[in-house]
């Protein structure tokens, strides 16, 4: 990913980092920010924005401005929710501008595909695998984190090739040849590396996963909605 903002025309990048500054505000308005007042659940998140940068540091070039790199974004959303999460993945996108990885003209798109797709796909199939699908630990941890994850990155290259065929950044043959299937790929790279890293979260530090309720997916009942039976406060971003 790390899209170049020289492989776009400068109305693509304006218009860019308008709706990427639309979607990170309301990102800070709805996130739940009075349940980082917990020392470890600040901790957690801090520490996973560390880690992303880290992740996000080691990628690989295929071409010119065409970087692949593992995102990580399914497992934030899982441990803080879609605000925190998002909100998580900004501060790792500045930090790779600053470091000279990503372009500071290229700021939005590389949040709005890098970031808000990933994020958005997590949080709809969780919605969905909460609704449809038995309570159970091995559904948590196979669709939410394993399968959302995979599918999350492989949308973010479909929407990577789409708009740099339609900046006419390189001909789409190349890029449906050379540059889409490595997201093949790097989406069972990112579906492992999240089903094993959610397993070894909610063994041992379940207090870090916000979207994990023992009760539930251990149970094997119904229960609450996962995150209100320990902890009732957030549910309103800007409190």
């Amino acid at each position: 990913m790390d899209l170049s903002g020289l492989l776009f025309p400068s109305a693509w990048l304006w218009l860019s980092a308008c709706v990427a500054s639309v979607v990170v505000a309301g990102a800070a308005y709805r996130a739940p920010w009075r349940r980082l007042r917990d020392s470890v659940r600040f901790n957690a998140w801090l520490g996973a924005i560390v880690v992303l940068m880290l992740l996000w540091a080691l990628n690989a070039g295929v071409r010119e401005g065409l970087n692949l790199h593992l995102l990580g974004a399914g497992v934030a959303t899982l441990m803080f929710g879609a605000p925190l999460a998002l909100i998580a993945l900004a501060v790792v996108i500045v930090a790779s501008a600053i470091n000279g990885s990503i372009q500071w003209s290229a700021l939005g798109l590389n949040l709005l595909i890098m970031g808000a797709i990933p994020v958005l796909l997590a949080t709809r199939v969780r919605q969905l695998a909460e609704r449809y699908l038995p309570a159970n630990y091995f559904i948590y941890i196979f669709v939410q984190a394993f399968a959302g994850s995979g599918v999350g990155v492989f949308l973010v290259g479909i929407a990577a090739t789409t708009v740099l065929t339609l900046a006419g950044a390189y001909p789409s043959e190349l890029l449906l040849e050379e540059y889409l299937p490595f997201f093949l790929l790097l989406a069972s790279s990112e579906a492992w590396m999240s089903g094993m890293a959610m397993t070894l979260m909610v063994v041992f530090r379940p207090a870090w996963v916000e979207s994990f309720d023992d009760k539930r997916y251990l149970n094997d009942s119904p229960g609450p909605p996962p995150g209100r039976n320990r902890d009732n406060t957030g549910e309103k971003g800007n409190e």
